[in-house]
Parts: structure tokens; sequence; C-alpha cells
């Protein structure tokens, strides 16, 4: 078996993972110029909200399944109510958490972001419990040896999945007038507003977008790594966070980017024997960057007006 080749699948695969969630942190960064700290725990909820339409008893622990339709539908069904959930609640951290500070000084909502992320991780630990659950095993673990390198339906899965999503993110945003749209805002808000453009309804549709990405990501890491918990969205959270830094805060390809980059510097870390040293390397390689190239790897140092 090709020891590098199969690091460097099971790393972009987590890769791909961790680029849906850092579009989020990037498009909201990108447009409001926040840091939404919730958004790791947005990622869980639409773990557990998959964990529950595919039938699982969460209380309990215990794994069932939807009687009479197989697997592959009640995945289906799991990655549709993940992204509709997340979306509804992105939509509502917005207008509850976010939209009334819009005028504040910048701390204030850095803070009611923070307060939302622990306020969704103890919601979920409370009603589900602080227990890992099992994800049901909604799709067969086939294995394709390809090039020597040992590739699952569940790692094709998941990158078909993110590709795609991914791609149609970059339609939107690109061809589209609401993509337009936000374009505009991202670059000049008060002459967007000017033009006609309803901002608070960009605003409220880029986080929907992201926190949708970030439901799908839920589901798809659920799925590879068999467990979900209340806890997972915080350090799951910061190394989307990182990827977005990475590639450059603001910016969607950068963002893509980054994911995939510390992905693959995860999993080859870990190939290399420093399973426990993968964050620590991760990291590392962040500052190194960032002394580089402080803007990301993609992002471009903006010209201070004066």
């Amino acid at each position: 078996m090709d020891f590098a080749l199969q690091q460097l699948i099971n790393g972009l695969t987590q890769g791909m993972v961790y680029a849906l969630i850092a579009l989020g942190y990037t498009m909201v960064y990108g447009i409001i110029e926040l840091i939404n700290f919730a958004h790791g725990e947005v990622f869980m909820v639409g773990a557990f909200a998959g964990l529950l339409a595919a039938g699982v008893m969460a209380a309990s622990g215990a794994a069932g399944a939807a009687a009479g339709l197989p697997g592959i539908l009640r995945f289906g069904a799991a990655l549709l109510a993940a992204m509709a959930a997340c979306g509804v609640l992105g939509l509502a951290l917005e207008r509850v958490a976010y939209r009334p500070l819009r005028r504040a000084p910048r701390l204030a909502p850095l803070i009611t972001a923070i307060g939302a992320s622990y306020f969704l991780q103890n919601a979920v630990m409370l009603a589900l419990g602080s227990e890992q659950h099992p994800y049901p095993p909604l799709v067969a673990d086939t294995a394709y040896v390809i090039g020597g390198a040992r590739i699952s339906l569940i790692q094709v899965l998941i990158v078909v999945i993110a590709s795609g999503l991914m791609a149609g993110l970059t339609f939107f945003i690109g061809c589209t007038r609401p993509g337009r749209a936000m374009r505009a805002c991202a670059q000049d808000r008060e002459a967007a507003w000017l033009m006609g453009v309803n901002v608070d309804r960009i605003i409220a549709m880029t986080f929907v977008a992201g926190s949708v990405l970030a439901g799908a990501g839920g589901v798809l890491y659920g799925l590879r790594y068999g467990t979900v918990d209340f806890f997972m969205g915080y350090i799951v959270g910061i190394k989307a966070f990182t990827a977005a830094v990475l590639g450059g805060i603001g910016n969607v390809p950068g963002a893509m980017l980054g994911g995939l980059l510390l992905g693959v510097i995860e999993a080859l870390g870990a190939g290399w024997g420093a399973s426990e040293w993968k964050d620590v390397i991760a990291f590392g390689v962040l500052v190194a960057v960032l002394l580089v190239r402080p803007a990301g790897l993609l992002g471009r140092r903006e010209a201070e007006k004066v």
C-alpha cells in the first residue's frame, strides 16, 4: 500500500469538511468583518440534526433505522434535514444575536458570538446528554484499492458532496444576482446600500449560506468518524477558522484551499507517527505562513484609507 498516497487521500477527505465550515467564517467576515465564533456550534447542531433525522435514539445512544428505507435514502434525508436546520439556526443567530449590534463597537458582537457558542453547546448537552452518540452506518463502508491506496465509499461521498456544494456556492456568488449583491456588500456596504441593495437581507443570506454548508459538514463528519458529541464543534470550529485564516480570511477560494491544506498537513503529521502532535504541526504551519504572508495564501493586503 502506498503510504504517502493513503495519507494524502485521508487528508483531502478531512480537508473537504474543514473547507465547508471555513466558508461560513470567511463569508461572514468578508461582509461584516465579524468572526462568528458560534459557527463551530452550528456545525455541531447540523451533525445532531442529521443524527435525529436518520432515526437514532440519541438519548439512549442506540442506533436506529427508519424502517423500510435504504441507508442511502436515510443519508440523503439526514443531509437535507441538517442543512435546513442549520440554515434556520444561522438566520436566527443573525437576527437575534448580531443584527441588533450592527452599529455597536466591534467587541460587543464578538462577545455575543462567544456567548452564543456556549449557549448552543449547553443547550445540546442538556437536551441530548454529554456522552458520545454513535452515528448510524447509513452508507456501507465499501473499500476500493486504487493506486496502492484504500479509498472507502464514505470518503468518495464526502469528496463528491463537498465538491458539489463548493462548486454550487462558487456559481451562486459569481453568476447570480444575489451573489453579485454579496460581492458588492463585501466591497463597500454603504455604496451597495446607496445603489439599492438590501444589505440586511444580503447579510442574512450570507449567514444562511454558511450555516447550510456547516450543516452538511456535520453530517459528513459524523458519517466518517461514527460518533458525535456536544463539544465537537469547538475544536473543529477552531481548525476551520484556522483554515480560513490560512487561505485568507474573507476570500472564498482561500477558505477552500486553506481547508484542504490543513487536512493534508494533519494527515501527513499523524501518518509519520506524530498523531499527538498533529494540532501543533497544523497551527505551527499557520503561524509560519502568516509570518510570511499576513493576509493568508490568497488574501490581499488592503490599503488603509486615511
